[in-house]
């Protein structure tokens, strides 16, 4: 079957990790890993036979074979890879919160925007909370939204750390933008436990209509939806009503495809990249 060829910048945990999704796709073949710096993670790729630079996004912007990009570096990179990449005529798939183009959930937008020559894949947190959000705002009208998203310090290389601000920031946003929520606030902890701790989201929800029925039938149903590309989302505590406050919890285990599973943070924004990669190359197949 023809495939789509892609190429990844930043050959971190993310970019590893994205590397092996993108090799049991049906409709992506990795193709291009670059960096700026030697590293393992290139060495890894070239040990697999696919091509390497230290050039950066100069490197894959000038491969005329490669369509796609994940740009697995940080917010402040992406913010020059960008127009680069837009020149070059490459789609990019923005793993940063730099949020250069729209923000995309697979399972809430990815139609309304998929027209689009860059993908913000907002972050892991809003990739695990917004559906829920969204899917609350759907049935019951959402005037707030906080989340929590937990997960392990182990779990949280260099360019999670670097950018902790923008996370916030741009989940916030997401939660009103995708989500629908009047007002959010989003919160990251970094959880040092040992063994590591799976990632976890607590959502709450302030709404102006507290239908039962309804908000758990919304509830369920996304999660189905958000497992056909990530199987490790799970609903760990069903919506909690009580007068117009909702509460749900979302654990996410990892695939284990390169990081271990309980790095569901890193897994589940990689996953949804994926996701929206595999649509636009089925469009660009005809399939």
């Amino acid at each position: 079957m023809d495939k789509i060829k892609v190429g990844i910048i930043g050959p971190g945990n993310i970019g590893t990790d994205l590397m092996y999704k993108v090799m049991r796709s049906k409709y992506l073949q990795m193709d291009f890993m670059t960096g700026i710096v030697e590293s393992e993670g290139l060495k890894r790729a070239a040990k697999l036979g696919f091509k390497t630079s230290t050039e950066g996004v100069k490197a894959v912007a000038e491969d005329p074979e490669v369509k796609i990009v994940f740009d697995a570096t940080l917010a402040s990179a992406h913010l020059a890879n960008a127009p680069v990449l837009k020149a070059a005529g490459k789609i990019a798939i923005d793993m940063t919160p730099a949020a250069v183009g729209p923000y995309v959930v697979p399972c809430c937008n990815l139609d309304e925007v998929k027209d689009s020559d860059n993908f913000n894949m907002v972050t892991c947190g809003g990739q695990a909370t917004i559906p829920i959000v969204n899917a609350i705002n759907e049935v019951a009208d959402v005037e707030y939204a906080e989340i929590v998203a937990s997960l392990s310090s182990k779990s949280a290389g260099p360019g999670t750390r670097a950018s902790i601000d923008e996370f916030t920031q741009t989940t916030r946003k997401g939660l009103e933008i995708i989500g629908h929520a009047d007002r959010a606030k989003a919160i990251i902890i970094l959880n040092p436990a040992e063994p590591p701790v799976m990632m976890c989201n607590t959502i709450y929800t302030l709404v102006k209509n507290p239908d039962e029925k309804a908000i758990i039938e919304a509830v369920n149903k996304r999660i189905k939806e958000v497992q056909q590309y990530v199987p490790g989302y799970q609903l760990r505590v069903p919506p909690i009503i009580d007068g117009n406050k909702v509460t749900v919890i979302i654990q996410v285990e990892g695939a284990g495809d390169f990081l271990p599973k309980y790095s569901g943070n890193l897994d589940i924004i990689n996953s949804a990249a994926i996701a929206v990669a595999e649509k636009l190359a089925a469009k660009m197949l005809n399939k």
